[in-house]
């Protein structure tokens, strides 16, 4: 895993938010150098992670008083995005540690996604409290719609792939929980008025070869253009028993998936958030995230 390193463009002009930004990068960049020695890994990257939730709390309660103390608009949207970060996807990272005894592959899914969470967080997020961006979530889904998103996803992967999946988070920004090698497929849908809505889904590559290994009852180990198109095919049918879950509520048709680079995929979600945007562990088979961006008026 590349190196991270404090760039004075993530301070956002608020001393006490600032130096806690500071003190969670030279963390992240202590545990990826312990997770990169054999003789330290272990038990060192258990500890490091430990101090890194405990100060990853402290410093929300931190952030939170000062956005009360200036009376900041987006205080609900901002802490909810906290909530979901402490209240799920660290938990859900963590029983991956342990189920994994802290292997060196489930240390770099939750450095990945912690990294990419902190950097877009206090770029957008972090940014808007001095009014420097606009908040990236402009929609919060009801919690309900959420929950049906939800279960008609975990009900595709078992159906579709046999993979037992639990959440870990409902606000996936594009957190890199792969090192790079993905399989992003963006769906493209219209509805009758013409109006499109987009589905993102992005696969950990491992996933996809796991799941194709065990379609053809042989080990499949690198992807190449077969497994590419394979997977588009499964992004389909994943979608099919989507609709099929939702029934006629799913009015829009599918005009063309698009396979993207991770790349392509960050400058996508960069110029129009998917608020709706969900990402799994597949239980020691590989990551997936599935997001949603409705037609305009469709949220």
């Amino acid at each position: 895993m590349k190196e991270i390193k404090w760039n004075d463009r993530f301070n956002i002009g608020v001393d006490v938010v600032d130096r806690a930004h500071q003190r969670l990068f030279s963390i992240v960049g202590k545990l990826i150098s312990l997770n990169e020695d054999p003789d330290k890994q272990q038990h060192a990257c258990r500890e490091g992670i430990k101090f890194f939730k405990s100060y990853t709390v402290k410093h929300f309660a931190e952030e939170e008083a000062y956005m009360q103390s200036i009376q900041y608009e987006h205080f609900d949207l901002h802490k909810s995005l906290h909530d979901n970060l402490r209240d799920k996807s660290l938990p859900a990272l963590e029983l991956e540690l342990e189920a994994e005894n802290y292997s060196m592959e489930s240390v770099q899914h939750f450095l990945g996604i912690c990294i990419g969470w902190l950097t877009t967080h206090i770029m957008v997020e972090d940014y808007a409290i001095s009014g420097r961006t606009p908040e990236r979530w402009v929609h919060e889904p009801a919690e309900d719609e959420l929950e049906s998103l939800e279960k008609a996803a975990l009900q595709a992967l078992e159906s579709l792939y046999h993979l037992d999946a639990h959440v870990v988070s409902r606000h996936y920004s594009g957190e890199d929980f792969s090192s790079g090698s993905a399989l992003c497929y963006r769906l493209t849908y219209r509805s009758t008025d013409g109006a499109p809505s987009y589905v993102f889904l992005i696969y950990e590559a491992q996933m996809v070869l796991n799941v194709l290994s065990e379609m053809v009852g042989k080990p499949i180990r690198r992807v190449d253009k077969t497994v590419a198109m394979t997977g588009k095919a499964l992004s389909e049918k994943f979608m099919s028993c989507i609709e099929e879950h939702f029934g006629q509520s799913f009015q829009s048709k599918l005009e063309k998936v698009d396979m993207m680079t991770f790349d392509q995929l960050l400058r996508a979600f960069d110029r129009e958030y998917p608020p709706y945007s969900l990402l799994f562990n597949t239980e020691g088979q590989g990551y997936f995230a599935f997001c949603v961006k409705k037609a305009a008026g469709g949220q």
